[in-house]
This record gives C-alpha cells, structure tokens and sequence, in this order.
C-alpha cells in the first residue's frame, strides 16, 4: 500500500545546503518510495538557544514504508548526513539545537497517532511558520487531520513571529 507523506528537513551547522541536498538524494533513493515535489528553501531565524538560522524546506513522498518505518529510515538518514544527537533527556528533547539535519515526519495520509517515538500530525506544525510556509507552498488545499483547516489557513492564523524568508544563496546572480 502506498501512503503519501510530508517531511520538513531542516540545517543549521555546517554546509546547510548540502546537508539538505544529501538528505533529500537520500530520501529520493529510500526503496519504495519517490519523491513527488518539493519545496523551495527558506531561510529561518532559530527558536531557543540557538543563533545559527536554519535552511528549511518540505518534501513531499509517496512510500511503501509505514509510519514507524518510515521514521527510522529518516533517523538512519540524519545520521549518515552527520547528525549528532546529545544526552536524550527529556530537558534536552524539548530544546531547539543546532543541527546538520532534522528530517521530522509532519503528515502521513491522515493519519492520527501518538506514540513515545512518534506523533502525527507534528506536535508542532500548526504553531511554526518554518514548516507551514513551505508546507502550504506544496499543499495549500491539503487538510490538518484533526482541526480539518487547510494548511494555508494554518500559515495565516499562526502565531510566531519568526522571520522565514525565500533563501538566496549567496553566490546567486543580483539581478
């Protein structure tokens, strides 16, 4: 069976884009699935501690994997970009670091699920502009599973004031 997923991919440290590059050929490759759009980059002023803004986008999937399945290949995937995760307690989970990548499950189909590991919708994808921007950038029309609003009424009723712009790299022509 196949499912439609959404995944927010995010970098601060290092190179980001070619953090988020690798990550997403790694997405591409994962078998039984196929990447069917993809957002552009935003550039995003950090939440908490950090200062590093961060390179976001989303893509969207069509995968055979199931939800819990699908996540560990995501974790596998962050690792081999160069993720390195700290001490797992829960003062640290609830913190926003710095990273090389997050790859973080947003929506799968319409499904509705809370477990130790997961939670889906994200716990936090009604409250952020950085996954909501090019999230409705993707799927405007689509629908949040349990409030039932479409994504970009979502974007415009969020309340963070974090700055998220289209990203220029920096060696893009001015025109």
């Amino acid at each position: 069976m196949e499912h439609r997923a959404y995944i927010a991919i995010g970098s601060n440290l290092g190179d980001r884009e070619d953090h988020i590059s690798r990550a997403l050929s790694a997405i591409a490759e994962l078998p039984d699935t196929r990447v069917t759009g993809r957002s552009s980059l935003y550039e995003t002023e950090p939440h908490g501690r950090t200062r590093n803004w961060f390179l976001n986008a989303v893509v969207e999937i069509v995968t055979g994997f199931e939800a819990k399945d699908l996540l560990k290949e995501l974790l596998a995937i962050e690792t081999a970009v160069g993720r390195r995760r700290g001490a797992k307690t829960k003062a640290a989970k609830n913190q926003n670091v710095s990273r090389e990548i997050d790859l973080d499950i947003l929506l799968f189909d319409a499904v509705v699920m809370k477990t130790r590991k997961l939670t889906i919708p994200h716990r936090e994808l009604t409250a952020r502009r950085f996954v909501l921007l090019p999230l409705a950038e993707l799927a405007p029309g689509l629908r949040h599973p349990v409030s039932e609003e479409t994504i970009s009424s979502l974007l415009v009723a969020a309340e963070d004031d974090k700055k998220v712009v289209l990203y220029r790299p920096p060696n893009a022509a001015r025109r």
